[in-house]
């Protein structure tokens, strides 16, 4: 094999590489795969982030490329991600461009050093980066909840009324909803801190119409008057779990019902001022709703240590179904 060369991106290399690449090894890989772009530079006007693309060429063609970029959400590490050419794996080409990423990561805005990486488990990009010194920080799932596989709860004493108090349909433009979603993404992504989340930004990442939110419903805690139990409560209660919908479809065919019908995908988290056994009961109880009629699809990560209460024994008994393999954020 004549020695190759290594150059930045240029326009057109994505037809090429896909073409001598061929399918996606999973979800992160697809994803990946459109991070990858000529070189830019950090600008917070337009919201361009800074970003190194290198490409290796045997005899001018395209045969492995690299990407290194930083997250505006997670600025503690930047992402990074090597995909070779089958014929020309396992010898050195990959090491070679995670080094030219690393140094050029040295020169990157910010101060930032650590990198992170996505994949499925078990797939090559694992084995590769592990290899080259990344450990798993998180593990991700989706699961699909089919209709009727948690017995609907009672909500409160039963009745229709307060029934309506404690479960209630928000517009997803809501201040509170915002504060909420926001302060819960934050607590269950502790292992990799995000950036400072106001609720205008959390509402523009989670629930605004950019961002495919279609729907949210919530659950309460029953209203309390602060003028004792015999004087009616002026306030609704606060929130204790959320369940937003996207409007996004889910590439779920083959998990379809009987009826055929593709699930929803679904953000379910809880207020994190909530204790644990509380947290666990909402969320529980909101997911017992919400997939009553309808099948949904949650990511579930490790962190989320409610929601895997919930869902967890549903795929030991068989009653939920797991779509692909984990997927692993590694980090170095």
């Amino acid at each position: 094999m004549a020695e190759l060369t290594y150059r930045p991106w240029h326009a057109g290399d994505d037809q090429n590489l896909l073409q001598i690449w061929g399918d996606a090894e999973g979800p992160a890989v697809e994803q990946f795969r459109g991070e990858l772009a000529p070189d830019a530079d950090h600008d917070d006007t337009t919201g361009v982030v800074w970003r190194r693309c290198v490409v290796a060429e045997d005899q001018g063609i395209p045969v492995a490329a690299g990407v290194v970029y930083e997250s505006m959400l997670h600025p503690e590490r930047m992402w990074a991600y090597v995909e070779v050419a089958r014929d020309h794996r396992r010898r050195g080409v990959g090491t070679e461009l995670l080094r030219r990423l690393r140094e050029a990561a040295l020169l990157a805005p910010g101060g930032v050093r650590a990198l992170r990486t996505k994949a499925g488990s078990g797939s090559t990009g694992e084995a590769f980066a592990g290899a080259r010194g990344f450990a798993p920080l998180q593990r991700s799932r989706h699961v699909v909840v089919r209709p009727g596989t948690l017995k609907l709860p009672v909500f409160g004493d039963g009745s229709e009324e307060q029934g309506s108090q404690l479960v209630q349909d928000l517009a997803t433009g809501s201040v509170e909803l915002s504060d909420v979603v926001g302060r819960y993404y934050a607590t269950v992504h502790a292992w990799d801190p995000p950036a400072p989340l106001s609720i205008g930004r959390a509402q523009q990442l989670f629930l605004s119409d950019a961002s495919g939110a279609h729907g949210a419903v919530v659950l309460r805690a029953p209203a309390q008057s602060a003028f004792g139990a015999g004087v009616p409560a002026k306030k609704k209660g606060r929130l204790r779990a959320f369940a937003v919908s996207y409007a996004s479809p889910i590439a779920a065919a083959s998990q379809a019902g009987d009826d055929g019908e593709e699930p929803t995908e679904v953000f379910l988290g809880y207020n994190p001022e909530l204790d644990s056994a509380d947290a666990r009961d909402a969320v529980r109880g909101l997911l017992a709703l919400i997939a009553y009629q309808h099948p949904v699809v949650l990511e579930v990560d490790d962190s989320m240590d409610a929601v895997r209460a919930a869902v967890d024994p549903l795929l030991e008994a068989g009653l939920a179904t797991q779509l692909g393999p984990d997927t692993l954020v590694l980090g170095d």
